[in-house]
């Protein structure tokens, strides 16, 4: 077998080619065929080929398959979409190739053996092995053309003793395994949250919110029926947006878990009461505040629900008409822990079962028996009188007279008096409020008993009582020196002397709420010295008196000094730059007052406009000026 040197290559390509020669494809020398183990070593050496192209450090290509024996050295650089003859595929453009395909696998384009023919056109790299000792200088192998190749490394491979520089080729391109992209899981973010969150973030919502989302589906409705959510049932600002279909489940679903039950004003639930209204009170067992004022309940339901729940401590009754005095017996006998009961407007119960329940219930601090019969009882108020635990007694418009008062503040109508300080020797009231608004049976023998006996009353209310005089408050106000609140509406025979004395007495200091609406004796005279030394007040009803533009303007003067003070008194300075919100901080009330007039209403609307202010005062005045006035304070709390 004879060898071409490149030099011989080189000299032979030099020389001029015949006509002939250019017409006719340029054939090799065929080399000599090998037989046997010759044959077997001489395709070994030239599989041994690719461990070179494994020391580039590239993966196989990732549409070969890497599992097989076989690989390849050398590649044709002809086109295989030449036009001057067939592709014949990559493997037999090697001169050490024997004519055998060195391909992995027979495909379409691999010729058979006997295929020995080029075309002149293709391009031809000659790649030889020097002479033994010389240099390298022609690779070894051929890459693949630039565009056919797929991406290559950017990386290039130093050159070995073994190894030239080898570019990129198919062989070396690494094996990419596809893997799948994972699909991000879908979540059921409120199906899988644990049920104590979800109810956890029920309980934000409103209750007739809550009664909405539970028509979204079953689960839903069992969930937001849970006891859990219902713990505090108050209706009387939705009982008109909830069916009565709702309210009942509500009750029934939730009733172990209630312990505030407020139906006030749900009059949608009288048809309900008689169909329902055992299962509704079996259900609620727990409750301590129960109320059902202004309901329409049958009287067998009121029973059950008291039978039912012995540990309540407020009960609130006022003018539901099925509660009458058997219902005070059971409340007598099964709840010792009361301490609130409202039973106002109840026509048809009387003192003789509040007796029963003043007796067993020692810790009852508040009662509320507005227009109730029977308060001339002498028996019942002694009872009230030894145990002397009431803080708060509402009894207006009652039948109470001046006996029935004596006897309920000082224990006898002829009680003992020391002779030193001419008081009755008792103990001290603990009432905080005494409500005896419409009592016309009072007068000024009944309300005297109450001056030196009641040191600690906050609010009194004596409205409507046409006999009382000054006489009546003369020491009263002197012994009260925590009062803040005091109504004596529509007293006619009161006079200045009366707001005089208010206006020094102890609790003048920290007077907040003051109604001498329709004392027509009432003045300027009167009024002065109050707003003067009552520095705490914010509510002043005076319609229908005699007062004028210089009560209004005292006021407007007493408010702007009010603003000026600081908490703690000293007068301080604000900063004019920083803007406050304006608060009303005194509401007067001056209707229908003949010596008012649009003179005093400006004056006040004027000190409200003033800058760097923060207390205004309110007004409520003659219709003709009402909505001048109206959209003043809009403009000024803005």
């Amino acid at each position: 077998m004879s060898e071409n040197t490149p030099s011989d290559l080189n000299e032979s390509a030099e020389l001029p080619m015949s006509g002939a020669a250019r017409g006719e494809a340029l054939r090799f020398q065929e080399p000599m065929k090998l037989k046997g183990r010759k044959r077997f070593m001489e395709s070994l050496h030239r599989i041994s080929s690719s461990p070179s192209l494994a020391r580039m450090g590239r993966a196989s290509s990732s549409n070969y398959r890497t599992g097989g024996k076989a690989s390849m050295s050398c590649v044709s650089l002809a086109s295989s979409s030449s036009t001057y003859g067939h592709s014949y595929g990559n493997s037999y453009s090697s001169q050490t190739s024997v004519g055998f395909s060195t391909a992995p696998t027979s495909v379409v384009t691999t010729p058979a053996p006997d295929a020995q023919t080029f075309d002149l056109k293709s391009r031809i790299r000659v790649v030889g092995q020097p002479p033994h000792g010389q240099p390298v200088t022609n690779p070894l192998t051929a890459p693949l053309p630039a565009e056919v190749r797929s991406a290559a490394k950017e990386t290039q491979l130093l050159v070995t003793p073994e190894v030239t520089t080898i570019n990129d080729d198919y062989f070396s391109k690494p094996v990419l395994k596809v893997v799948p992209e994972l699909k991000r899981r879908e979540i059921d973010f409120w199906g899988e949250m644990p049920y104590e969150i979800r109810i956890k973030i029920l309980q934000c919502l409103q209750p007739w919110e809550i009664v909405r989302c539970s028509a979204v589906s079953t689960s839903w409705h069992k969930m937001c029926f849970d006891g859990q959510l219902w713990t505090n049932v108050d209706t009387h600002e939705y009982y008109r947006d909830i069916p009565s279909t709702s309210l009942v489940k509500i009750m029934t679903a939730a009733g172990p878990f209630v312990r505030d039950l407020n139906l006030r004003g749900c009059a949608q639930l009288w048809e309900r009461w008689t169909t329902h209204g055992q299962a509704i009170s079996d259900a609620c067992r727990n409750l301590q505040y129960f109320s059902l004022e202004g309901c329409r309940i049958d009287r067998s339901s009121v029973h059950h629900f008291l039978l039912r729940n012995t540990r309540l401590v407020h009960l609130n009754f006022c003018g539901v008409q099925a509660v009458n005095n058997s219902a005070m017996k059971i409340v007598a006998q099964g709840c010792p822990q009361l301490e609130f009961l409202d039973v106002s407007w109840c026509n048809h119960l009387d003192t003789q079962g509040l007796h029963k329940v003043v007796r067993s219930c020692p810790k009852l601090k508040e009662l509320k028996a507005s227009e109730t019969r029977g308060w001339n009882d002498k028996a019942f108020l002694l009872d009230l009188f030894h145990r002397n635990t009431l803080e708060r007694l509402v009894i207006a418009h009652s039948d109470i007279d001046d006996e029935g008062l004596e006897v309920l503040v000082q224990g006898s109508d002829k009680p003992e008096i020391d002779p030193l300080t001419d008081r009755v020797v008792v103990r001290p009231r603990k009432f905080r409020h005494l409500n005896l608004s419409r009592c016309h049976q009072l007068s000024d023998r009944g309300v005297k008993c109450l001056a030196h006996n009641v040191p600690i009353i906050a609010g009194l209310e004596l409205s409507h009582i046409e006999s009382l005089t000054d006489d009546a408050f003369k020491h009263l106000f002197e012994d009260t020196p925590l009062l803040t609140h005091v109504d004596m509406e529509e007293i006619e025979d009161i006079t200045n002397t009366t707001l005089q004395g208010l206006a020094q007495s102890p609790c003048a200091s920290i007077l907040q709420h003051l109604n001498i609406s329709y004392c027509e004796n009432l003045g300027d005279t009167g009024m002065l010295p109050i707003l003067k030394a009552c520095r705490s007040l914010r509510t002043i009803d005076m319609d229908n008196t005699r007062v004028s533009d210089l009560v209004l303007t005292e006021a407007a003067a007493q408010i702007r000094l009010r603003d000026q003070v600081g908490p703690l008194g000293p007068p301080f300075h604000r900063d004019a730059t920083v803007q406050r919100p304006r608060k009303v901080a005194l509401h007067l009330t001056v209707y229908d007052c003949q010596n008012v007039t649009w003179t005093g209403i400006r004056e006040i609307m004027s000190r409200n406009t003033e800058p760097n202010r923060e207390l205004i005062i309110g007004l409520k005045c003659f219709y003709g000026y009402q909505d001048t006035v109206n959209e003043h304070m809009k403009r000024v709390e803005a």
